[in-house]
This record gives C-alpha cells, sequence and structure tokens, in this order.
C-alpha cells in the first residue's frame, strides 16, 4: 500500500544539550520568523505563541551555546526589534543540513515503513470520523 504524499513518513530532528535543554525545528522555526519580521513577538503570534513564550525560547536558545543566536533592542524612540546574529544564521543552516542529511540517510527505512504503515496510522488525526 502506498500513502499520499502528503502523508509519507519524515523524521524529527532534536539534538539534546546537558542538563535537558533540547534544540528542534520549533526553535529553528521561531529563529527564521525572527529573521524575517526582525520582532520576537510577531515570530511568537506567527507560531500561535505569546511573547512571553517567545521570548523564553529564544533565551534558551541564547543560552544553549556561547554565541549569542539573536539581539533584541528594547523599545523606545526607535522602538523595539530583534534580529538574528551571525551565529544565528549559521545555526538554521546547519540544523536544516541536518535534516537533509537525516532525510537521506534514512530515506529506505522510511520507504520501508510507509509501505507497511496500517492504513489507520495513515489515517489523518484531526477527522473525527473514523472507521471502526
Amino acid at each position: 500500500m502506498s500513502n499520499p504524499p502528503d502523508q509519507t513518513l519524515q523524521p524529527l530532528l532534536k539534538v539534546a544539550f546537558p542538563p535537558g535543554e533540547r534544540l528542534g525545528r520549533g526553535k529553528i522555526e521561531l529563529l527564521e520568523h525572527i529573521r524575517e519580521t526582525g520582532s520576537i513577538s510577531a515570530a511568537g503570534r506567527r507560531m500561535d505563541m505569546s511573547y512571553r513564550r517567545a521570548w523564553l525560547l529564544v533565551d534558551a536558545i541564547n543560552t544553549m551555546f556561547a554565541k549569542p543566536s539573536v539581539e533584541s533592542q528594547r523599545g523606545g524612540k526607535q522602538g523595539g526589534g530583534a534580529q538574528l546574529t551571525e551565529f544565528g544564521e549559521e545555526l538554521i543552516r546547519r540544523f536544516r543540513h541536518m535534516e537533509v542529511i537525516l532525510q537521506s540517510a534514512l530515506a529506505d527505512d522510511l520507504d520501508w515503513l510507509n509501505e507497511h504503515q496500517s492504513k489507520i496510522s495513515a489515517l489523518d488525526p484531526t477527522d473525527p470520523v473514523q472507521p471502526s
């Protein structure tokens, strides 16, 4: 059985940092939104999260590494804002590259899993009508 392209299995990369911090696609997506919007709050809104939650995630990212990924400026006469540092840009690039490598390395095994996936596991979990 072959699944439609939008239901193929995808590996998810998550890197664990001691003592319990993790870097995954959510934090990387937040960085990408900050790059696009120039704002932590606007980036958070794009991801349906509060400014506080977005700020805490940025703080977590900045403390994971020796160099900051985001530099922010408080509001005032010039207004607030945030921008990625060179390190933040490189972090996004390398993380996305690791995702490509992961997908490529697991392609054959993911194809095999897709071929053997049951019809039920391939269903849309948001669909309220499920076969019994």
